[in-house]
């Protein structure tokens, strides 16, 4: 004869064998898998709660085996995370399968380490895997203190996506701004620590889009992967990809500025209308400024004119007017490089007369 601790153990190994074969086999989610557990979970209280009192070594057993329960449930979540299967889980409850998808407005996040490939020749292979680690870490804060969470590490890129609880429009796009001054604070204390250690300082860009996302499942039956895709999340990437020519810590577009709050704090000003890779329709860029010092927040919102001018010349095709504007500011403001983005377009389009298109937007920077 068993004993029924030896029942009990058996029990609950063989139940959380077939919980693990099946969550391989047929992909069960997140969700589902954590329902399975919390299920093992009962059955075994139903078992151990009549014993409980006149047998520890079998408390002990339920104990060590409800561990092990939780410590598979958390390790599962580290994969897939918990606002993708509340979007998901809404319309399709049951199960989970590749294609399955939910459209939603989000606020989507691209930052990116400068140079990293130069940086990353001067490191081993384990010293840069240590270095993305630490740097993921302390990005990791910023984001999900509002509201945030990450979709993907991609290289040293980090894609996060920002879905306010019950929140509006207003509440996305704050939370992810405020997300993105809060990880320009954290590089500022993550470069003291690379200096102090004698590392080389780095830099980030940052871009962010409002929009349509597809927030779905990718994949084939035995690999699947959740992921949001989109023409919004092309132009969130894009602009990440423009702070290096314009030398911005933070790009935003139209759509940002458009959806923020009536009475919000952020200080920003624009910096061009481009055409970025991938679409065909102009884009009103933006340059936040609120985590800068102040009197360099000053300086650039009083260069806003002359941005203007030089945009309003443009689309109005007084290249030469342009080009003389923009080399006046380059005179005046030596370390601002937005007006020799400025004189550069004005030359190119002084050659190529119909590379701009009628809204006055330009394709690519050119330097």
């Amino acid at each position: 004869m068993f004993s029924a601790l030896e029942i009990l153990s058996t029990l609950l190994i063989v139940v959380a064998v077939c919980a693990l074969f099946f969550a391989i086999k047929w992909q069960i989610t997140h969700a589902q898998l954590a329902e399975m557990l919390h299920q093992q979970n009962l059955d075994a209280q139903r078992v151990v709660q009549p014993k409980q009192a006149f047998d520890p070594e079998l408390q002990d057993l339920y104990a060590a085996k409800a561990q092990e329960a939780r410590d598979l449930h958390n390790t599962i979540r580290r994969f897939i995370p918990k606002q993708f299967i509340q979007h998901l889980a809404a319309k399709h409850e049951s199960d989970l399968k590749v294609g399955f998808a939910d459209e939603d407005d989000l606020a989507i996040l691209f930052v990116d380490i400068c140079q990293f490939s130069h940086l990353a020749e001067t490191l081993s292979p384990q010293q840069t895997l240590n270095f993305l680690n630490s740097f993921f870490l302390r990005m990791n804060a910023p984001i999900h203190a509002n509201n945030g969470f990450i979709d993907k590490f991609n290289g040293d890129a980090i894609m996060a996506l920002f879905d306010h609880p019950d929140g509006s429009e207003h509440d996305k796009v704050m939370d992810a701004l405020q997300a993105a001054i809060g990880l320009r604070l954290a590089l500022n204390l993550y470069n003291e620590h690379l200096e102090n250690s004698g590392y080389q300082q780095i830099n980030i860009g940052i871009g962010i889009h409002y929009g349509p996302v597809i927030i779905g499942t990718v994949g084939t039956e035995d690999r699947m992967d959740t992921t949001a895709l989109g023409d919004s999340v092309n132009i969130a990437y894009r602009l990440e990809g423009l702070c290096r020519n314009y030398h911005a810590d933070i790009i935003i577009s139209e759509q940002v500025v458009l959806n923020l709050p009536p009475r919000h704090r952020v200080t920003f000003r624009i910096l061009d209308n481009v055409i970025v890779k991938g679409r065909s329709q102009g884009q009103k860029i933006y340059e936040v400024l609120s985590h800068l010092p102040k009197q360099q927040q000053i300086i650039k919102l009083a260069q806003e004119k002359e941005i203007l001018t030089c945009l309003s010349l443009r689309k109005q095709k007084r290249l030469a007017e342009m080009a003389d504007i923009a080399s006046s500011c380059i005179a005046r403001y030596p370390t601002e490089p937005v007006f020799a983005q400025f004189l550069a377009q004005a030359e190119f389009l002084t050659r190529n007369p119909f590379h701009e298109n009628k809204s006055g937007a330009i394709n690519s920077p050119l330097i």
